[in-house]
């Protein structure tokens, strides 16, 4: 997903007098340093050539633990920058919004230019402040300008930026990372790369529907969820260099049937083998795997104990340490369901047509469950919660950690040996 950090944003420049080259200088809240920004590529034709200025008038404190981990020199590629969309802007606050949504009644607004600021780097990935609230000034002439034909082909190379950042990920085993310590993350074999990158193709797509289906909620629309998501797929099919989907022959829809009908009767079978043996062999009700409820059950501990203890409440900000643990315990569980529950021991590891994916949700529960230890570590530095129940959050979640650590091993085992099968 990417990085949305227009609220802490105090105010910013962007430079485009030179071309092909984007120069720019952030200023958040809670950091003493500016952001800089070196960027290949232009903007859109109406900030082509031009230094924009651009001030937030209600920066948000809150909102500074958005950037931790952003790195404080951003190189990379641009994305789409204008500053000349127009949407409307209601004349009223969110809670407000959404009654005027539930009562199904038209809110007040005006139409506003909103600044759309896109970049992909190389440290962080997909970087994106938009904001319709900012104050925007154009400083001087422009030093050169744009034709729309040059703005078609810039617009296009945009879009690759996107797609070139996730083609990275496909050639990481390619790449020597000399200067860099070695990345448990870091792909091991081609088929996790590939896995690696479909999901940042995903990531990225959801994203944009996402956004498009909330900027036209916020016009007062009613977006259609299967046309967006249609739209924003073409895209990406478009920016990516690939080709339409054709319609299948006769034969391959044959096939494509035949395939089907066979998966389908084996997740019939499989279903019917679920229904007839739990994880624990308790025949009226089904199991999660033992590390999920093991991680649901620490959830839930969780939630219970910091709001019994007066340690956290719902005022509190998802940058809260102990918000951090919560909420990097409870996403783990889900993560973890979809690579586990679907397989019983016999069934593991998977089989290489499916360990992939898994791999995939395997690391991202990882993931998720540093950040709860990032967490428990600064509890402790700020005294949030007893040393006492810190030290025991730690040890389970540790424990947990390492057993998904054996099931990441495990399964690139698998993946090696496909690969390595597929050489000889």
């Amino acid at each position: 997903m990417a990085w949305r950090i227009d609220e802490p944003l105090i105010r910013g420049e962007i430079d485009n007098r030179v071309r092909g080259l984007v120069r720019g200088t952030l200023w958040f809240v809670g950091r003493a340093e500016p952001v800089i920004l070196e960027l290949k590529g232009d903007p859109w034709r109406d900030l082509a050539g031009h230094v924009l200025r651009f001030t937030n008038p209600a920066p948000s404190p809150a909102e500074a633990g958005k950037l931790e981990g952003f790195v404080s020199r951003q190189v990379g590629s641009v994305g789409d920058i204008t500053a000349s969309r127009k949407v409307k802007v209601p004349e009223c606050t969110m809670d407000e919004l959404m009654e005027f949504f539930e009562a199904k009644k038209p809110f007040p607004w005006h139409w506003g230019n909103s600044l759309y600021l896109e970049w992909h780097s190389e440290r962080n990935g997909r970087v994106v402040i938009e904001s319709a609230t900012y104050q925007l000034e154009i400083v001087g002439e422009a030093a050169w300008t744009m034709n729309a034909h040059e703005e078609t082909e810039q617009r296009e190379a945009n879009g690759q930026a996107m797609t070139q950042f996730m083609e990275r990920l496909e050639d990481a085993l390619d790449v020597a990372a000399d200067d860099e310590e070695d990345d448990d993350d870091n792909p091991t074999t081609k088929a996790e790369a590939e896995a690696d990158a479909e999901q940042a193709r995903m990531d990225v797509l959801i994203d944009r529907v996402n956004a498009r289906m909330l900027r036209e909620l916020e016009a007062g629309g009613e977006p259609d969820l299967e046309r967006v998501m249609d739209e924003e797929r073409a895209r990406l099919r478009r920016e990516r260099g690939e080709p339409e989907p054709t319609p299948p022959t006769p034969e391959e829809a044959a096939e494509q049937e035949a395939r089907d009908e066979e998966m389908n009767a084996a997740a019939e079978e499989a279903l019917k083998e679920l229904e007839a043996d739990s994880w624990d062999d308790d025949d009226d009700e089904d199991r999660d795997h033992p590390l999920v409820a093991r991680c649901s059950a620490l959830t839930t501990r969780l939630l219970r104990e910091t709001e019994e203890r007066g340690w956290l409440s719902n005022a509190d900000p998802e940058e809260h340490p102990l918000r951090e643990v919560v909420n990097g315990v409870m996403i783990a569980g889900p993560k973890l369901a979809g690579a586990l529950n679907r397989l019983d021991d016999e069934d593991w590891p998977p089989e290489p047509l499916y360990a992939g994916d898994t791999l995939v949700r395997l690391k991202k529960a990882r993931g998720h469950l540093r950040d709860a230890l990032a967490g428990l570590s600064d509890a402790a530095e700020q005294g949030l919660a007893s040393p006492t129940w810190l030290a025991v959050v730690r040890a389970e979640v540790v424990k947990i950690v390492a057993e998904v650590e054996t099931f990441i091993a495990e399964v690139r085992a698998v993946l090696k040996d496909a690969e390595a099968g597929d050489n000889e």
